[in-house]
């Protein structure tokens, strides 16, 4: 098999350090559930996609909690 060479610089742009957060944090959570899966336990799609509150919204509740 040969590879084929091109001369000169490609303009290949690298991901930005936030895309790249995105992209791992959406496939450890999809590896979480699968390795739960293969485990036995019965997943719901609700489980498997959690929401996460806001930052301000867990610091209410916090508050809330402390008081």
């Amino acid at each position: 098999m040969q590879t084929l060479f091109i001369p000169g610089e490609l303009d290949v742009q690298q991901p930005s350090l936030e895309i790249k957060k995105a992209y791992f944090a959406k496939h450890r959570q999809s590896n979480y559930s699968a390795s739960l899966r293969l485990e036995g336990f019965k997943i719901s799609p609700q489980e498997g996609d959690p929401h996460l509150p806001t930052r301000k919204a867990a610091l209410e509740a916090i508050r809330h909690v402390k008081v």
